[in-house]
């Protein structure tokens, strides 16, 4: 299973909703003015609307996904953050990564939910996190892809522990406008080795984030992320 290190930096990629790519579209310079067309206005979601979305999840196996009780939740994010201010990360581009990922919006509601599999040994969490301003979230995922290349390997030094981290990107699609597949491999100083694969679909200004962790995870496992992300988005 994956080491309680490495479970706190999935917890926090996940949350904040943040890898993937994103398409920028130019626009062409006119000499006219065009007639301001309104901006819709972003639905809201609370905590609990969000909860009551992962409450109707089911994982593969058919069994409803439980929710993580939103003191936890916080309880995880604070925890992440206070590893992060120690731990060394290399290279250092990757280190500024993953600040940016801890790093939750202000006004951001958001909501998970687990499944733990006894036969493969496997733990599947799906987190949501809505926004008030849709290019926030946009541009935090950019900002992941955009570092991606520069941290396809890494490594992260904390508690005593090292642990090397390689990625692999994904081509998996959700119904989101935005979407991202990983496959993350983890090898502690010991080699005891953890997979983690991950699904994230953006839409608008909601966000959401399937991840798979376990000893043996493979991609073959990507379509029933999807599956989630799908259910989440809507």
């Amino acid at each position: 299973m994956l080491t309680p290190l490495g479970i706190l930096f999935v917890a926090v990629l996940a949350l904040t909703g943040c890898g993937g790519s994103t398409n920028a579209g130019s626009t062409a310079a006119s000499t006219s003015t065009p007639t301001p067309t309104p901006t819709p206005t972003p639905k809201t979601y609370t905590n609990e609307e969000l909860a009551s979305i992962i409450a109707q999840l089911k994982d593969d196996q058919g069994k409803p996904l439980t929710v993580v009780p939103a003191a936890q939740l916080d309880q995880g994010v604070i925890a992440a953050k206070q590893m992060l201010k120690s731990a060394v990360i290399t290279p250092p581009a990757c280190a500024a990564l993953a600040n940016s990922n801890a790093q939750v919006p202000d006004g951001a509601t958001y909501a998970a939910g687990q499944s733990l599999s006894a036969a493969d040994k496997s733990l599947t969490v799906i987190t949501a996190l809505a926004v008030k301003d849709p290019t926030v979230l946009a541009g935090q995922t950019k900002k992941s892809a955009d570092a991606l290349a520069q941290c396809s390997t890494f490594t992260i030094e904390a508690g005593g522990q090292k642990i090397t981290t390689q990625t692999q990107p994904l081509p998996e699609k959700t119904s989101g406008e935005q979407s991202m597949g990983a496959l993350t491999t983890q090898v502690l100083a010991s080699g005891q080795k953890s997979t983690t694969l991950t699904v994230t679909g953006v839409k608008g200004n909601l966000g959401a984030t399937a991840v798979k962790t376990g000893a043996s995870v493979t991609a073959d496992s990507a379509a029933e992320l999807v599956k989630l992300v799908n259910a989440v988005l809507g």
